[in-house]
């Protein structure tokens, strides 16, 4: 899944830059927010609390901080007026961007990200647009110090995985929608809490662009990830490793 990997080196990329902390933190406050207004205010029982919560900490967020925002959600005030949308779009050269954004102002947002498909050479489009090019999956990520190759496949597939793939950067367990929740918990058993566990959108068919044309389309992507009201951003792209090196640089 070479458009899979790629949304990986984006996000490897991205956190060695190093994002700006104040837009970062807001980003992570709004889905804890979220996540304890639509299920119980307590991470171990709402496990997209959890998550969330385990992502502001990775983040160096404090825990004062996400104990604060977790309890003026629970009390109605913040994220009660939030709403998840999915926009889709294309990017420059044909590839197709999905975008999820946490927002309370929906016309503001798809005003905003259409200006910004448009100025990169791209096109916001209708709802399903693009989605069709992408399959969603559960993904589940450990660091690679968290058990061994052969430990973690034997017991993410026990668990009802669909595949496991572990590297030196870590280790990414694969399943389906509905079994995301299950093999997240008897993994958490086991080895602890994951670094991550959530949905996402993965590219079924991909588009291969060379150094200068991967570099278009990465400007788009970054000004996207770094609008205030999206959450994630997907795109179908297949760059090479050593092209990603150079755009990194």
């Amino acid at each position: 899944m070479a458009g899979h990997s790629h949304a990986k080196n984006i996000m490897h990329r991205k956190a060695a830059q190093g994002a700006k902390k104040a837009r970062a933190f807001g980003k992570l406050i709004r889905e804890i927010s979220v996540s304890a207004k639509q299920g119980m205010p307590d991470p171990a029982m709402n496990p997209r609390l959890r998550a969330a919560v385990k992502a502001a900490l990775v983040a160096n967020m404090t825990r004062d901080t996400i104990d604060r925002a977790i309890k003026r959600a629970a009390a109605g005030g913040q994220g009660e007026d939030y709403q998840e949308v999915r926009y889709e779009g294309y990017g420059p050269h044909g590839v197709a961007i999905i975008v999820e954004a946490l927002t309370d102002n929906r016309n503001r947002t798809a005003g905003d990200l259409r200006s910004m498909f448009a100025k990169h050479g791209g096109a916001l489009g209708e709802s399903n647009s693009v989605a069709f090019q992408f399959e969603r999956h559960g993904a589940v990520r450990y660091p690679a110090a968290a058990a061994s190759a052969d430990a973690m496949l034997e017991a993410a597939i026990e668990a009802g995985a669909a595949d496991v793939e572990s590297s030196e950067d870590g280790h990414e367990i694969e399943t389906a929608v509905e079994d995301l929740g299950p093999v997240r918990d008897a993994l958490e058993e086991r080895f602890g809490q994951a670094e991550s566990a959530r949905l996402e959108w993965w590219p079924s068919t991909t588009v291969e662009l060379d150094e200068e044309r991967a570099a278009e389309v990465m400007k788009l992507l970054d000004v996207l990830d770094d609008n205030d009201d999206v959450q994630q951003v997907y795109a179908n792209l297949d760059v090479s490793e050593a092209v990603m090196q150079k755009l990194s640089a």
